[in-house]
């Protein structure tokens, strides 16, 4: 089976490394790179490597193309084609989220109702524009995976990255609209919960027993690919668990992100002030009370659909205490502890001085879009996006009185 890769940063590089090591031979990891040249450029630096522990692991023989041509040659004057190979089965996408939905725009005509795609990115929401703008017919849709990483790794060139702190990452399957269950292993009572595992079986069997073995084929592979990186401690979870770790990990970035961009610091560092520690505060809250507005609306909306009296004893304890404003605190630093050494991506895009902008509408964004939509007030988020903007538009020269 063919594997792609698209956003070839530094989590990008750490997947495609993880990737070709994990595979067996036989499956490809092919890098779509922005442009004929940049991927000219990887194939004639012919390597992918990843430090650990001081340890450089370099691997070669990727196939470098673009989102329009799979294979690029290092000599010839037009790239190649081979359209037999331009069918993507299965692509994970690690770009910044900004940059995802018109990367994903042109490589659109390369994906089928077959495919399978995993967002792995900061931020929240981008999917959600994805099935509105791009893939609008559910049952010509792709197969998602929403995944989240927690690994601290930066890059020291092309396709050259340092791996720096050991986190994980989860993903989860977006429920097929054709009702197959994914998740039954996930919701098996008859076994304890810390001993229930999601099982490549939910999603397909095998061609003799499953007539429909095509359609669900590359997303049980992907599946597979992510559990045999077992160095990256993936974890299968419910949709409903990853929308808590997603939750999670959105107001993590919606603190360390934008105060770091703000103020030019590392990771470990920002946290040294008083100041910086009242704003996590603030922040958290805030997203925590947006986390319980959406929960308990989500909980009226279902108790519309059945026969339970509505009551607001049903919805006093909808909020898991993974995000209460504490718990999110208390991540806050953890993340800014095992990351002390980096610096964050939204403090990589002010500084590169680009005008594609930065994260912060799908981070911060994200939390100020759904403070409107549940009525929470959210002045915190709403500043610090607006100085990130500004900052942003001041660095790269674009004018701020649009």
């Amino acid at each position: 089976m063919r594997f792609h890769v698209v956003g070839l940063g530094a989590v990008g590089t750490l997947i495609a490394n993880h990737l070709r090591r994990s595979l067996p031979e036989g499956h490809s990891v092919s890098l779509i790179h922005k442009n004929v040249n940049r991927a000219r450029q990887a194939l004639w630096h012919n390597s992918v490597t990843l430090e650990e522990n001081g340890l450089p692991i370099v691997l070669r023989n990727f196939p470098h193309g673009t989102a329009d041509v799979d294979v690029v040659s290092a000599t010839a004057k037009l790239p190649n084609i081979t359209s037999d190979s331009r069918y993507i089965e299965s692509i994970f996408v690690t770009l910044k989220a900004h940059h995802t939905l018109p990367a994903i725009r042109r490589i659109a005509a390369r994906l089928s109702p077959n495919s399978t795609i995993v967002l792995l990115q900061n931020g929240m929401g981008v999917y959600e524009r994805l099935v509105q703008e791009v893939f609008i017919n559910p049952k010509q849709r792709p197969h998602f995976i929403l995944a989240s990483n927690t690994h601290g790794v930066y890059s020291k060139g092309l396709l050259d990255v340092v791996h720096t702190g050991r986190g994980e990452i989860r993903f989860g399957i977006v429920p097929d609209p054709e009702g197959r269950n994914y998740e039954a292993a996930l919701h098996d009572l008859s076994k304890p919960f810390e001993d229930r595992r999601g099982i490549l079986t939910d999603i397909t069997q095998s061609e003799n027993l499953d007539p429909m073995f095509s359609r669900y084929r590359s997303l049980r592979n992907t599946v597979a690919a992510l559990q045999l990186m077992d160095s990256l401690n993936p974890t299968w979870l419910t949709m409903e668990e990853m929308q808590i770790a997603m939750r999670r990990k959105l107001a993590v970035n919606a603190v360390i992100n934008p105060l770091t961009a703000l103020v030019g610091c590392k990771n470990g560092d920002v946290f040294q002030t008083t100041e910086s520690r009242s704003l996590m505060f603030r922040i958290c809250k805030e997203a925590s009370d947006i986390f319980k507005a959406e929960m308990v609306a989500e909980a009226r909306n279902f108790l519309k659909t059945t026969d339970t009296e509505e009551s607001s004893d049903v919805l006093l304890d909808r909020l898991p205490e993974a995000l209460t404003r504490d718990s999110l605190m208390q991540e806050c630093l953890r993340v800014a502890e095992a990351t002390k050494n980096n610096i964050s991506s939204m403090l990589a895009d002010i500084r590169s001085g680009t005008s594609s902008g930065t994260e912060i509408d799908y981070i911060n964004g994200h939390l100020i879009a759904l403070g409107q939509m549940h009525n929470v007030q959210v002045p915190v988020n709403t500043t610090l996006t607006r100085l990130v903007r500004m900052k942003s538009r001041f660095v790269s020269g674009e004018s701020v009185l649009l």
